[in-house]
């Protein structure tokens, strides 16, 4: 693999954070994939070790991270991005928050942070990502989100029910 300068990094980086920007206003999330992603991308979300969700390609990436995942009452919430950091072996790493609708009484967000660990092929198209964030924080945010009035029902329904559930069982064992 040939290694990427600073500026072909952070140009990608920019790419994936004006595709997200604009999937956060028009909640459409596949759109980007093709022109962003490589074919045969490999692209990971560890859900705090009760769920994995691994795509091989960008037909699985748009089937499940950015289409089924995103299709379940995410409408309403954006993924700022806070920063991003460039390594070696043309590695990205973007430091982004899960942002729910609205705003606080104080004016703050109701949001929590995740990161990406993402590297580029040759072609500047990602070809291996790994997000994480913290689920528990996450879980909070939406009953937070739920006792403000915020939370859609169809996210606590096919989401936030059965990720709590899923992390309760885990403590259980």
């Amino acid at each position: 693999m040939k290694k990427l300068s600073d500026d072909v990094l952070r140009a990608a980086a920019s790419k994936l954070i004006a595709a997200h920007e604009q999937a956060s206003r028009t909640n459409e999330w596949t759109f980007f994939v093709d022109e962003i992603y490589a074919v045969d991308c490999i692209y990971t979300c560890e859900y705090a070790g009760v769920m994995n969700v691994t795509a091989n390609g960008i037909d699985e990436i748009k089937a499940t991270h950015y289409g089924r995942d995103m299709q379940v009452g995410w409408e309403g919430w954006t993924f700022p991005y806070m920063d991003v950091y460039t390594g070696s072996a043309n590695n990205l790493i973007t430091h982004w928050m899960n942002r729910g609708p609205g705003k606080k009484p104080d004016g703050s967000f109701y949001e929590t942070p995740g990161i990406s660990f993402i590297t580029l092929d040759d072609d500047a198209r990602i070809c291996r990502q790994f997000d994480m964030f913290d689920l528990a924080h996450q879980m909070r945010l939406c009953d937070e989100l739920e006792q403000a009035g915020l939370l859609s029902a169809q996210l606590k329904q096919e989401w936030v029910l059965p990720m709590k559930a899923r992390l309760q069982a885990q403590l259980a064992m």
